[in-house]
């Protein structure tokens, strides 16, 4: 996700009854039309209506409500309507997600979202309970410990997950591979993302794998490169920069790992939307990456080799929005070659703003488009070699897989990710009925990224090397027929 922040006044009040509510919304729509008479008029009818049902859920509900607790649901609901990715986060969610930025946070490590009812795995955080324990991209979470996901919302599941450290949680998991559910005990953690991981890998490769998009990133990009380079004592003959499985980020951080490698001022990004400051042209200059501009530029000392040196960039389908504007934007200006697997397709940009109660609401503003105008949203960005990583992908999901997603304004079939067809999935339904099963599968640990059985980072390896690289030649028809 790229998230920005935006400083909006809200009224603090008190609502009694329905009559107050349906009130104060008209009496907030005209001082709103009397501020901006561009805005448009709130419908009346719609107001009466809800209203009407706010004071029939506060005088014949079963069960006593809060006020309180009312509108909270129905802002959520709105925003949860829309798409996504748009939401509506309490002060402690909101706390959470702006510790997520900075590196620290408490939980299990995991981005999720929902889906049919069901709590949807994005992708596991490398470095925490849910990546240790070999939880996947697609895997459809069931229960948490004893109680069913089912009828929960997001937030709720998500305080659920969330808990002191050193506690534990049981997930019950159903993955399409396996033909019985899996059950994952994981301690919850205080997560301390390591965003920028290096080592060489031989002499002359650099390896630099980024897991999150942080307000550090670019900076410890930046002192990995230099590390490096002193350690190999001279130019690097190959580069593969690691995206999969990262979920996103900042958005100045996706254009500081972006300028570290392409010619200052080329076009990283662009993005549009309906408000005038959601469109945006982000060029590799210190402006758009570094609090501070050129006086706190940390590329402008890198050794000169790293523009040109041959590079490949690693994908897959946990490779989503951040990383996805990094791919997009090496691959425009041909200045790497992307291998891997089909990304998640998050085009989509979400501006954070805070509200006086300490809450906060992340609403979609802006989709973003690649340098040559390419969008990725509900498609992602196909690589140059589809290579898979030795698992079974049936399993991996897509932003056009998700319910109320933003469609792709550049092409009427782009929301059909590629995926390779396995004639023995089963149906959600068939899935969910071995939840009855006595029996579970056994989790199986992640492959260590830039391992000798990674097969993705040795096909990199081949290809900086002038080697043959081995493609997915299934994938590889499917891909053709979307670009």
């Amino acid at each position: 996700m790229q998230v920005q922040n935006k400083n909006h006044r809200f009224t603090k009040i008190s609502l009694v009854g329905s009559g107050l509510l349906l009130g104060l919304m008209l009496s907030l729509t005209y001082s709103a039309v009397a501020e901006k008479m561009t805005k448009p008029q709130l419908p009346l009818d719609d107001l009466r209506a809800f209203a009407e049902v706010f004071g029939k859920i506060k005088s014949d509900y079963v069960e006593p409500v809060e006020d309180k607790k009312l509108i909270s649901e129905a802002i959520s609901g709105m925003l949860t309507g829309l798409d996504p990715h748009s939401t509506y986060m309490d002060a402690d969610a909101f706390k959470d997600m702006q510790a997520s930025t900075q590196g620290e946070f408490g939980g299990l490590g995991i981005e999720v979202g929902m889906e049919d009812g069901l709590v949807k795995v994005v992708s596991p955080i490398e470095d925490s309970p849910a990546y240790a324990a070999g939880l996947k991209s697609g895997d459809l979470i069931v229960k948490l410990d004893e109680t069913p996901v089912k009828g929960m919302t997001l937030n709720d599941a998500v305080k659920r997950m969330r808990g002191k450290p050193d506690t534990k949680i049981e997930l019950t998991v159903i993955r399409k591979t396996e033909s019985k559910p899996l059950k994952f005990t994981l301690t919850r953690a205080i997560i301390k993302t390591k965003s920028v991981k290096y080592k060489l890998t031989e002499p002359g490769y650099a390896y630099v794998r980024v897991t999150q998009f942080q307000e550090r990133t670019g900076e410890d990009l930046a002192k990995a490169i230099k590390t490096m380079h002193d350690e190999n004592k001279g130019p690097f003959k190959g580069f593969v920069l690691d995206l999969r499985n990262d979920p996103g980020g900042l958005l100045n951080g996706a254009v500081g790992v972006s300028a570290a490698f392409l010619p200052k001022g080329e076009l990283v990004v662009y993005t549009e939307g309906r408000a005038p400051d959601s469109k945006m042209q982000l060029t590799a200059v210190p402006e758009n990456y570094v609090r501070g501009g050129a006086a706190n530029d940390y590329i402008r000392d890198l050794p000169a080799d790293i523009k040109t040196v041959p590079m490949v960039v690693l994908i897959n389908t946990g490779s989503a929005s951040a990383s996805e504007i990094v791919a997009g934007a090496l691959q425009d200006h041909k200045r790497a070659a992307v291998l891997g697997t089909q990304s998640f397709g998050k085009g989509s940009v979400q501006t954070i703003m805070p509200m006086n109660n300490g809450a906060a609401i992340k609403l979609t503003t802006a989709r973003y488009f690649t340098p040559k105008g390419r969008s990725i949203q509900a498609k992602g960005i196909v690589p140059d070699y589809i290579v898979e990583d030795g698992t079974d992908q049936s399993n991996n999901i897509h932003e056009a897989d998700l319910t109320r997603h933003l469609s792709n304004p550049k092409e009427a079939t782009a929301n059909v990710p590629v995926k390779p067809t396995n004639e023995n999935n089963g149906t959600k339904d068939a899935a969910k009925e071995k939840l009855n099963e006595k029996k579970f599968a056994e989790p199986t640990a992640p492959i260590e990224p830039a391992s000798k059985d990674d097969l993705q980072f040795t096909q990199a390896m081949n290809l900086l090397k002038g080697l043959p690289v081995v493609q997915s030649e299934a994938l590889k028809v499917e891909a053709a027929k979307t670009n």
